[in-house]
């Protein structure tokens, strides 16, 4: 099995990746900003680096998962103002409904969750330090790093010394540098959300947040890197990960990262998504028309680094292309599993560990599915042959997170608990027919349910449908 390489944002190549010690790997993903219901570049971010989290599984590596929540940022208080709700009310809400979202997209649970509200004594300690040493410095609004005192500024993105890439930094004529960022912001209402601190009351800016929770949760101390892999959306590298890097470099004398990873942008029909532009919308009402393994599937089926065109009918071919997959998971129902088959697993390791290549594992997957049929049909009765089928299929649900369902119930996706109730009566009905040796009435019973676009099938293990 080939080795594992990952993309490197920084070095802007593919590198083999080395942990910083013996098999444990420490993963640090930037999370939400919770003000609001999860969108689909929340969706695909999640599922890049849960992909990155099962890859490195499956490598063997002890992985410690990390994403944050921000719970304290001028949106969440813009929406206290609008609602009249309380911080805790509005993040708490958001932080279940994101939670609720990733379980539906199969996401495996983080090793740590911290938020920042949390974590305001390690921030309040690192501006401290960066104080001390004169890289932080005091204006009327708050605290500000200082990005001259920092030498290696710019490196983590290479962006810093152009200056449309400024756009993103708040102007301040008070500031010694435009490129300087806040650290601290301090309270400019009375009843405005503020925590003490010694150079004022008031709240973390939105970097200090991250660089403060690795150092406390996550960092080893004596190493050259903090931990070993960084990652968040492409639109995350600058400035936000740059000041992160920055703030490390100059409160610990360490890199942040040994490796950084970015994924892409999610567009809406050509579009870069945009709540200005109109079209971002919630994964949520995706969540309530395809199953979450469907969309899953479907942002898988492009590169994690590439940007995505997000469009319902690629959404809908998408489907197919796995309902192909259970299809197959139909033909083995019930079996017992022996072990799956190296080569296939080989080579479908082989492509995930090609910088998560999942175009190219999809693509196995499919000629997999396709010699699979061939077999099932020409030796019905080959066992060995279905048994490995389902080691195959298991494999596939550990490393992708799709086809984790009961291979009927996923057929059974937009039917209500009150439809299936009615179903799950009329089949009963049927079979108390067909023991009475009432078979016109057990015909008419599947033309009822028929009527209804509910097939049945009758097998070794009971009755089992699916909607048509």
């Amino acid at each position: 099995m080939k080795k594992l390489h990952l993309f490197d944002s920084v070095k802007k190549e593919k590198v083999v990746f080395q942990p910083i010690k013996d098999n444990d790997v420490k993963v640090y993903v930037c999370g939400p900003t919770v003000y609001d219901d999860a969108h689909l570049g929340h969706a695909r971010s999640a599922i890049a680096f849960d992909l990155l989290h099962r890859v490195l599984k499956a490598n063997n590596y002890n992985v410690t998962m990390t994403k944050n929540f921000t719970d304290i940022d001028d949106k969440i208080i813009k929406k206290m103002n609008e609602t009249n709700n309380s911080l805790e009310e509005i993040t708490n809400h958001y932080i279940n409904s994101y939670k609720k979202d990733m379980n539906s997209l199969n996401i495996l649970e983080n090793t740590l969750e911290p938020k920042a509200t949390q974590n305001l004594d390690v921030m309040i300690d690192m501006i401290n330090n960066l104080q001390t040493k004169d890289i932080a410095y005091n204006t009327s609004d708050g605290v500000y790093f200082d990005t001259s005192k920092d030498e290696n500024y710019g490196t983590i993105s290479h962006r810093a010394s152009d200056e449309n890439s400024q756009a993103r930094v708040e102007v301040n004529d008070e500031k010694r540098n435009q490129k300087d960022f806040a650290l601290w912001k301090f309270q400019k209402e009375p009843n405005e959300v503020a925590y003490e601190a010694p150079f004022g009351k008031g709240r973390p800016g939105w970097h200090i947040e991250c660089s403060a929770m690795i150092d406390k949760h996550l960092a080893y101390k004596n190493s050259e890197y903090a931990i070993d892999i960084h990652g968040g959306g492409a639109d995350l590298l600058f400035p936000h990960h740059e000041n992160e890097a920055a703030q490390t470099r100059c409160s610990s004398n360490q890199h942040l990262a040994k490796y950084w990873m970015h994924n892409g942008f999610v567009n809406i029909d050509g579009e870069k998504m945009s709540k200005s532009l109109g079209n971002s919308f919630f994964l949520k009402d995706v969540l309530k028309s395809y199953a979450g393994e469907v969309v899953r599937f479907y942002l898988l089926s492009a590169h994690y680094r590439a940007n995505f065109n997000f469009n319902e009918e690629d959404l809908i071919s998408s489907k197919k292309r796995l309902d192909k997959l259970y299809r197959v998971k139909k033909r083995v129902y019930a079996l017992g599993k022996s072990v799956v088959n190296k080569e296939f697993k080989e080579e479908l390791m082989n492509a995930l560990n090609d910088d998560l290549n999942t175009a190219k594992a999809i693509s196995i997957i499919d000629e997999m599915i396709t010699k699979a049929n061939d077999t099932l049909t020409n030796e019905p009765k080959n066992k060995n042959f279905k048994k490995e089928l389902v080691a195959n299929l298991e494999f596939i649900e550990e490393i992708l997170g799709v086809a984790t369902l009961d291979a009927y119930e996923y057929f059974q996706f937009g039917i209500s608990p009150e439809q299936k109730q009615n179903i799950e009566a009329l089949i009963k009905k049927r079979v108390e027919a067909k023991q009475n040796k009432q078979f016109d009435e057990a015909d008419n019973i599947r033309e009822e349910l028929q009527q209804l676009g509910i097939s049945i099938m009758d097998t070794v293990n009971g009755v089992v449908w699916e909607k048509l």
